[in-house]
Protein backbone atom coordinates (compact mmCIF):
# COMPACT_ATOMS: atom_id res chain seq x y z
CA UNK A 1 0.00 0.00 0.00
CA UNK A 2 1.33 3.41 -0.95
CA UNK A 3 0.25 6.54 0.92
CA UNK A 4 0.00 9.78 -0.99
CA UNK A 5 2.37 12.49 0.17
CA UNK A 6 0.64 15.73 0.91
CA UNK A 7 2.82 18.78 0.51
CA UNK A 8 1.90 21.89 2.41
CA UNK A 9 0.43 24.62 0.26
CA UNK A 10 2.81 27.17 1.79
CA UNK A 11 5.88 25.29 3.05
CA UNK A 12 7.80 28.43 3.96
CA UNK A 13 5.98 31.73 4.14
CA UNK A 14 7.83 34.49 2.34
CA UNK A 15 8.30 37.79 4.17
CA UNK A 16 6.20 40.70 2.95
CA UNK A 17 9.43 42.19 1.57
CA UNK A 18 10.27 39.08 -0.49
CA UNK A 19 10.80 41.24 -3.59
CA UNK A 20 13.19 43.49 -1.68
CA UNK A 21 13.03 47.12 -0.64
CA UNK A 22 14.51 50.37 -1.89
CA UNK A 23 16.48 52.67 0.38
CA UNK A 24 19.12 55.26 -0.38
CA UNK A 25 20.35 57.34 2.53
CA UNK A 26 20.02 61.09 1.91
CA UNK A 27 22.04 61.97 5.06
CA UNK A 28 19.15 64.21 6.16
CA UNK A 29 19.60 63.35 9.85
CA UNK A 30 15.90 62.59 10.40
CA UNK A 31 16.75 59.19 11.86
CA UNK A 32 18.84 60.97 14.52
CA UNK A 33 16.09 63.22 15.85
CA UNK A 34 12.47 63.16 16.97
CA UNK A 35 10.84 61.94 20.13
CA UNK A 36 12.91 60.76 23.07
CA UNK A 37 14.74 57.55 22.30
CA UNK A 38 17.87 55.52 22.65
CA UNK A 39 20.94 54.78 20.59
CA UNK A 40 22.13 51.59 22.23
CA UNK A 41 25.87 51.05 22.11
CA UNK A 42 28.20 48.23 23.05
CA UNK A 43 31.54 48.73 24.77
CA UNK A 44 33.48 48.12 21.54
CA UNK A 45 31.45 50.85 19.80
CA UNK A 46 32.22 53.26 22.64
CA UNK A 47 35.91 52.41 22.27
CA UNK A 48 35.78 53.09 18.51
CA UNK A 49 33.95 56.39 18.96
CA UNK A 50 36.28 57.51 21.76
CA UNK A 51 39.34 56.74 19.63
CA UNK A 52 37.76 58.60 16.68
CA UNK A 53 37.28 61.69 18.87
CA UNK A 54 40.70 61.22 20.49
CA UNK A 55 39.18 60.80 23.95
CA UNK A 56 39.65 58.17 26.61
CA UNK A 57 36.75 55.77 27.05
CA UNK A 58 36.05 57.32 30.47
CA UNK A 59 35.96 60.85 28.99
CA UNK A 60 33.71 59.70 26.17
CA UNK A 61 31.26 57.94 28.49
CA UNK A 62 31.04 60.92 30.83
CA UNK A 63 30.45 63.42 28.04
CA UNK A 64 28.33 61.48 25.54
CA UNK A 65 26.63 58.46 27.11
CA UNK A 66 24.07 57.55 29.73
CA UNK A 67 23.36 54.30 31.50
CA UNK A 68 19.83 52.94 31.24
CA UNK A 69 19.50 49.85 33.42
CA UNK A 70 22.28 47.55 32.27
CA UNK A 71 22.60 49.19 28.84
CA UNK A 72 24.38 52.27 27.55
CA UNK A 73 22.86 54.82 25.17
CA UNK A 74 24.18 58.01 23.65
CA UNK A 75 22.82 61.16 25.27
CA UNK A 76 20.24 63.32 23.55
CA UNK A 77 20.01 67.08 23.22
CA UNK A 78 16.57 68.67 23.56
CA UNK A 79 16.07 71.26 20.83
CA UNK A 80 13.85 74.37 20.98
CA UNK A 81 11.45 72.69 18.51
CA UNK A 82 10.90 69.87 21.03
CA UNK A 83 12.93 67.26 19.17
CA UNK A 84 15.47 65.12 20.92
CA UNK A 85 18.63 64.93 18.78
CA UNK A 86 21.38 62.40 19.16
CA UNK A 87 24.29 64.19 20.81
CA UNK A 88 26.33 63.59 17.63
CA UNK A 89 23.84 65.17 15.21
CA UNK A 90 25.64 68.29 14.05
CA UNK A 91 24.71 71.11 11.71
CA UNK A 92 27.34 72.17 9.20
CA UNK A 93 27.24 74.68 6.35
CA UNK A 94 25.73 73.19 3.23
CA UNK A 95 27.29 73.69 -0.15
CA UNK A 96 25.98 76.83 -1.77
CA UNK A 97 23.92 76.30 -4.93
CA UNK A 98 25.95 76.57 -8.12
CA UNK A 99 24.89 79.36 -10.44
CA UNK A 100 21.97 80.44 -8.27
CA UNK A 101 21.46 83.34 -5.93
CA UNK A 102 23.02 82.84 -2.52
CA UNK A 103 21.42 85.94 -1.03
CA UNK A 104 18.07 86.88 0.47
CA UNK A 105 18.90 90.58 0.18
CA UNK A 106 22.10 91.97 -1.27
CA UNK A 107 24.82 90.99 1.17
CA UNK A 108 22.52 88.78 3.28
CA UNK A 109 23.40 85.11 2.62
CA UNK A 110 20.84 82.33 2.78
CA UNK A 111 21.59 80.35 5.95
CA UNK A 112 22.05 76.89 4.46
CA UNK A 113 23.01 74.06 6.75
CA UNK A 114 22.75 70.31 6.69
CA UNK A 115 22.72 67.81 9.52
CA UNK A 116 25.41 65.18 9.74
CA UNK A 117 26.66 62.60 12.20
CA UNK A 118 29.74 63.79 14.05
CA UNK A 119 31.03 60.21 14.34
CA UNK A 120 29.77 58.86 11.01
CA UNK A 121 32.80 56.64 10.21
CA UNK A 122 32.39 54.86 13.56
CA UNK A 123 28.62 55.15 14.05
CA UNK A 124 27.17 52.24 16.04
CA UNK A 125 25.40 49.17 14.70
CA UNK A 126 21.96 50.62 15.43
CA UNK A 127 22.71 53.55 13.12
CA UNK A 128 24.43 51.42 10.47
CA UNK A 129 21.42 49.14 10.03
CA UNK A 130 18.75 51.85 9.71
CA UNK A 131 16.03 51.53 8.37
CA UNK A 132 16.08 47.73 8.47
CA UNK A 133 15.22 47.47 12.16
CA UNK A 134 12.82 44.76 13.27
CA UNK A 135 10.07 47.24 14.11
CA UNK A 136 10.35 48.85 10.66
CA UNK A 137 10.26 45.64 8.60
CA UNK A 138 7.69 43.72 10.64
CA UNK A 139 5.04 44.59 8.04
CA UNK A 140 4.31 46.95 5.16
CA UNK A 141 2.44 49.41 7.39
CA UNK A 142 5.42 49.78 9.73
CA UNK A 143 7.74 50.31 6.75
CA UNK A 144 5.43 52.98 5.33
CA UNK A 145 5.25 54.73 8.73
CA UNK A 146 9.06 54.84 8.83
CA UNK A 147 9.06 56.23 5.27
CA UNK A 148 7.02 59.26 6.39
CA UNK A 149 10.03 60.52 8.34
CA UNK A 150 12.78 59.19 6.09
CA UNK A 151 13.10 60.55 2.55
CA UNK A 152 15.42 57.68 1.57
CA UNK A 153 12.91 54.88 2.15
CA UNK A 154 11.26 53.61 -1.07
CA UNK A 155 13.45 55.95 -3.09
CA UNK A 156 16.80 56.04 -4.77
CA UNK A 157 18.82 53.56 -6.72
CA UNK A 158 19.79 51.17 -3.95
CA UNK A 159 17.72 47.97 -3.76
CA UNK A 160 18.06 45.45 -0.93
CA UNK A 161 16.96 41.88 -1.52
CA UNK A 162 15.10 39.92 1.18
CA UNK A 163 18.19 38.00 2.25
CA UNK A 164 20.15 41.21 2.82
CA UNK A 165 17.23 42.79 4.70
CA UNK A 166 17.07 39.84 7.10
CA UNK A 167 20.86 39.96 7.50
CA UNK A 168 20.71 43.66 8.43
CA UNK A 169 17.66 43.23 10.66
CA UNK A 170 19.40 40.49 12.62
CA UNK A 171 22.94 41.96 12.57
CA UNK A 172 24.98 41.62 15.75
CA UNK A 173 28.15 43.20 14.38
CA UNK A 174 28.98 45.93 11.90
CA UNK A 175 27.59 44.92 8.51
CA UNK A 176 29.77 45.19 5.46
CA UNK A 177 28.67 48.15 3.32
CA UNK A 178 25.75 49.23 5.55
CA UNK A 179 22.56 50.79 4.17
CA UNK A 180 23.66 54.26 5.23
CA UNK A 181 26.74 54.06 3.01
CA UNK A 182 27.10 54.14 -0.77
CA UNK A 183 25.55 51.57 -3.09
CA UNK A 184 26.97 48.10 -3.42
CA UNK A 185 26.35 45.27 -5.80
CA UNK A 186 26.00 42.93 -2.81
CA UNK A 187 22.60 44.51 -2.06
CA UNK A 188 21.17 43.09 -5.28
CA UNK A 189 20.53 39.54 -6.36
Amino acid sequence: MELPVVTPSNPKKQPWFAEGLDFTCTTCGNCCTGGPGFVWVEEVEIERAAAHLQLTVAEFKKKFSRKIGQKISFKEVRRPNGNHDCVFLTEIPAEQPAGGSNELEPGEPIPLTRRVCGIYPVRPLQCRTWPFWGENVVNQSAWNRAAKGCPGINRGGRHFDAERIVELRDARDWPENPPTSGAATSDRK
